[in-house]
């Protein structure tokens, strides 16, 4: 019997994260659940893979620091042998006014959410060149181009995201390797309500986004699913702005 693929999804214990897991799983994908906290809910996930016809690998690690990544890819290495898609989507940050900031908040958002993704991206492509190839997807935010309060770590961390896209699509080209990311609007996910002005956030985010409708999960995740098949093979370090067009207004 051929060997499924194998998907890695970080941060797939709940949201966007679950939302791909879930439909790389209907695709015919084994999944790598990645969490950091929420194991009930990534061992949920899990069950809801292996209910499709799919293995599940339940790991916790911090993808903020690199031994931990190492780690994470031993395991997958003993589980499945190798990997096709690498979908960077955890993050975390922390949300203060500029003059609030403190180096520990900065280096914080930054290793999960910028550093993560090199380093993961680094062991991804060694076990797709094996297999000849992959995708590599990552999640970005609207806060990389644009201000959005309070959210300057973040921001920042995700435009070094975006760039470092660009970066490895080029260089991992040869291995036939394609990389490219996907930019929300504002989406009600569980990392909002971190947010003191969520509320405010959200309801701003729908009266004013042309499509009358703010983003769902369900989009970014149709997005990425897009952006990792072979349709998308020619989009190389591109970042797919999903917004119901409200980046377009002043």
């Amino acid at each position: 019997m051929e060997q499924s693929k194998v998907a890695l999804v970080t941060g797939s214990s709940r949201g966007i994260g679950r939302n791909i897991a879930l439909k790389l799983a209907k695709r015919g994908y084994d999944i790598v659940i990645n969490y950091a906290r929420s194991k009930k809910a990534a061992l949920e996930v899990a069950q809801e893979v292996e209910a499709l016809g799919q293995k599940a690998l339940v790991i916790k690690a911090n993808v903020g620091k690199p031994e931990k990544i190492k780690e994470m890819f031993t395991q997958i290495d003993e589980e499945f042998g190798r990997l096709d898609i690498l979908v960077n989507n955890a993050a975390s940050g922390v949300l203060r006014p500029v003059m609030e900031l403190e180096e520990s908040h900065w280096d914080w958002t930054m290793d999960i959410n910028s550093k993560a993704l090199l380093f993961c991206a680094q062991e991804a492509a060694k076990r797709m060149e094996n297999n000849g190839g992959g995708a590599i997807v990552s999640l970005s935010s609207l806060g990389s181009i644009r201000y959005l309060k309070n959210y300057t770590t973040v921001g920042v961390s995700k435009a070094a995201v975006e760039a470092l896209t660009r970066y490895l699509a080029v260089e991992l080209a040869e291995k036939g390797i394609r990389v490219n990311a996907v930019s929300g609007g504002a989406v009600d996910t569980d990392a909002l309500t971190h947010f003191p002005n969520r509320d405010e956030l959200l309801n701003d985010a729908k009266d004013r986004t042309p499509a009358g409708r703010i983003v769902e999960t369900e989009d970014l995740a149709k997005a990425v699913l897009f952006l990792l098949s072979e349709d998308a093979d020619m989009i190389r370090g591109q970042t797919l702005i999903v917004d119901g067009g409200i980046s377009l207004l002043t």
